[in-house]
């Protein structure tokens, strides 16, 4: 098969198609994941990419040839792999490329229950076999069988969050042509559940890989415009934006103003913390100081952690952590096998929202204390050197505390912070500013930036 080092990333697999990931590929990478795995059968899905059906049936091929039994799910989100890989209890993949353009194409794996796989959890040996060709199997074949799962996975999330009771409210959803077109109604929409007090407004539900009214990838500003301009149209209560593969959620308020993600993880800690009094919470270390705050006001243990699904999910799987939330909008539930979903950290926004008369932005401040800059990339050549600059520039100020859980970290004594990470794929610093308030940050931010990029 030759050197797949291109597609095969930290955690995932992800390329451009046909020209690193063909059907040829897939299948080895198949053979690969069922030695790896040893599971008698596995769970496989796909998104609405053009390639995805194809490539997910060579998938399942590659599996059967090493005499593994493949359920075969056909169209789902990552998070819907997620809860068939929990409830099944058995491994499984999501042919995705996320958010990224419609040419690429990947896949995420999984363990049983939903457990990650990174490069020292088994994706590097994975690759290793796809590379070399996995041993040839003597025995029978294994055998596909079509599994609907959607339904299963709308009623396990309704069993989490009960919205039965909220006030009526106006939901602007953008699927952005991704997977949110496909299980929002299931959930949200009362397709095969009872109706809630919802009055969902639709936006690019058809499902079309080739994103033709905007990238899934809700992150960049530029691709919820259309969400603020319709919430501010409908006066709806709140607009929801889904990723390709719908395990990440943005929120946009009642005025179309962008939600931070921290104070997302905020509320929903609360909530959480409501049913579990003294448990933990994870959140990583460019999450808002106010996530750990109000932790700790609501009877909580903040922990933090690195930046990446992997050390969140081994970390709750060590500590019993409830609840984890990240800065790029990714939700982790214990309740859902310690996974990311999406879809279930709407629900619990829609439950705050729909038993609060308040509109949603005023019920935002009190989780939003501090001034953010976003994650800002500068491209060095010399990453570790403009790092150390850095770190030389604030080392011996009074206050300033510094450490090196995930890149450098400078913490002041009134609760700002940075963080200057370098970027594992490209010749990056990203940098992530937090002060008391605006002007405070705009200065730090630029000091920073100013040494990053001298």
């Amino acid at each position: 098969m030759g050197d797949l080092g291109q597609i095969f990333k930290a955690y995932d697999v992800r390329g451009v198609v046909p020209d690193s990931i063909d059907a040829g590929v897939a299948r080895a990478i198949g053979a690969g994941f069922a030695r790896v795995v040893g599971a008698s059968s596995v769970v496989v899905a796909h998104d609405m990419r053009p390639s995805s059906p194809e490539l997910a049936a060579a998938f399942a091929e590659g599996v059967t040839g090493q005499g593994v039994d493949v359920i075969s799910a056909g169209l789902g989100s990552t998070d819907m792999l997620y809860y068939a890989s929990g409830h099944l209890g058995m491994p499984g993949a999501v042919f995705t490329a996320s958010h990224n353009p419609a040419e690429y194409n990947g896949i995420k794996m999984c363990r049983e229950g939903a457990a990650p796989i990174s490069g020292d959890t088994g994706l590097d040996e994975i690759r290793r076999l796809a590379e070399l060709g996995a041993p040839e199997h003597g025995g029978p074949m294994g055998s596909v069988t079509e599994r609907d799962l959607l339904s299963e996975y709308a009623v396990y999330l309704r069993s989490l969050v009960d919205l039965s009771g909220v006030r009526p409210l106006t939901a602007v959803v953008d699927a952005g042509n991704g997977m949110g077109g496909y299980t929002v109604p299931a959930v949200l929409g009362g397709w095969s559940l009872e109706p809630l007090p919802l009055r969902l407004v639709p936006m690019y539900f058809e499902l079309d890989g080739t994103f033709p009214n905007h990238l899934a990838n809700p992150i960049d500003p530029e691709n919820i415009k259309d969400l603020q301009a319709k919430v501010l149209e409908t006066g709806a209560d709140i607009g929801l934006a889904f990723d390709g593969d719908a395990d990440r959620c943005f929120v946009v308020d009642e005025r179309g103003e962008p939600v931070p993600p921290s104070a997302i993880t905020a509320m929903v800690a609360v909530r959480e913390l409501a049913k579990e009094p003294g448990a933990t919470i994870i959140h990583n270390l460019i999450t808002s100081a106010a996530v750990p705050e109000i932790v700790r006001e609501n009877g909580g243990k903040p922990l933090r952690t690195r930046v990446g699904h992997s050390f969140i999910k081994a970390t709750m799987a060590e500590t019993g952590a409830i609840f984890g939330g990240e800065h790029s909008a990714h939700y982790y539930f214990r309740d859902f096998w310690r996974a990311d979903t999406g879809m279930l950290a709407a629900m619990h926004v829609l439950g705050v929202l729909g038993h609060d008369s308040r509109p949603l932005s005023e019920i935002i401040a009190e989780f939003s204390r501090y001034s953010a800059s976003g994650e800002i990339n500068s491209e060095v050549a010399d990453q570790e050197g403009r790092a150390a600059a850095v770190e030389s520039a604030y080392s011996d100020r009074p206050g300033v505390s510094i450490d090196h859980l995930d890149g450098l970290t400078v913490t002041f004594a009134d609760n700002g912070w940075f963080n200057l990470r370098a970027s594992n794929t490209e010749p990056l610093l990203r940098l992530n500013v937090e002060a008391p308030d605006a002007a405070s940050m705009a200065k730090l931010r630029d000091d920073v930036l100013a040494i990053v990029r001298a």
